[in-house]
């Protein structure tokens, strides 16, 4: 097993590209391609890999929602997914929505998931090959999951806000700007349409790339301790809450905390500021 792995609390969650390399046809195993920028995978992709985007194929087009379990089940379906699969993710931005997708899984029951540390980029930077080709497999079996996991690893506004009445830990994984309410969306990144700038009273701010070495793989498990147990407070047993701007970032800290550092109960808030900075009467702080 790769060494720094095998400090993590789980490193079977994570697998590095010569294990991705090495199980390209294996037949268990089904490797999804997930970015911010969703042109990227037609510019070549790992071969067998498969795309799935957050936006169409996850989210509900009209309920700010994700799709029903029917409708995960037949995503899985039609990409060769059945319940025993080993999923593994990867995308850009040192894997954001490879880890929002690994979690939106979870949330449907899927446990057998996976992240190819440092993502595309990696995989790029090692000159491994790419394709343009995209692959089709027998469609599978996927039984409808029974129940969405929303109550164990998912957090609401009402839950946020009970959090932050409580002086529970709360983390911020968005950039220091938008924590202190100078600006409402990541710098060169679209607006999101949020009214209020600020940051859920009590929140920590712990930008989500902290957990991040620049050649996008995960931080190793000592300095991530240093981050999050040093610097933060946190405790394993806690009931822990992080959030961004929609909950694509602060998957990435929910993968962290809850896979590579063995905390037991942490909920993404996805609603996150999109939601919290519109809503009306909902307590925000400026300023650090």
């Amino acid at each position: 097993m790769n060494e720094k792995f095998s400090q993590y609390a789980h490193p079977e969650a994570l697998v590095d590209t010569q294990w991705v390399e090495d199980h390209l046809k294996d037949p268990n195993v089904r490797v999804i391609e997930s970015n911010e920028d969703v042109l990227l995978y037609d510019t070549g992709h790992i071969p067998g890999a498969i795309q799935i985007d957050w936006r169409t194929d996850l989210q509900d087009e009209t309920v700010r929602d994700f799709i029903t379990a029917e409708e995960f089940a037949m995503v899985c379906e039609k990409n060769g997914i059945s319940q025993d699969t080993t999923c593994v993710f990867y995308g850009d931005q040192a894997n954001w929505w490879a880890c929002y997708v690994l979690w939106v899984f979870r949330l449907f029951g899927h446990n057998n998931v996976r992240i190819m540390d440092g993502g595309r980029e990696k995989w790029v930077t090692e000159g491994r090959e790419l394709t343009k080709g995209k692959p089709s497999f027998d469609k599978t079996e996927y039984p409808i999951p029974p129940k969405r996991m929303d109550d164990l690893i998912r957090a609401f506004y009402e839950d946020t806000l009970q959090q932050s009445q409580s002086n529970g830990p709360l983390i911020d994984v968005r950039s220091p700007g938008e924590f202190r309410g100078e600006i409402t969306h990541m710098p060169e990144h679209p607006r999101e349409g949020v009214l209020r700038g600020g940051h859920v009273p009590g929140a920590e701010n712990v930008p989500w790339k902290m957990a991040a070495r620049e050649d996008s793989t995960f931080k190793p498990v000592d300095e991530l301790r240093k981050i999050y147990t040093d610097g933060c407070g946190l405790t394993p047993d806690e009931n822990i809450i992080c959030y961004c701007r929609i909950g694509e970032r602060s998957s990435h800290t929910w993968f962290v905390l809850t896979y590579l550092l063995g905390y037991k109960h942490v909920r993404n808030y996805d609603g996150s500021w999109t939601e919290w900075g519109n809503t009306v009467r909902a307590p925000i702080e400026k300023g650090d």
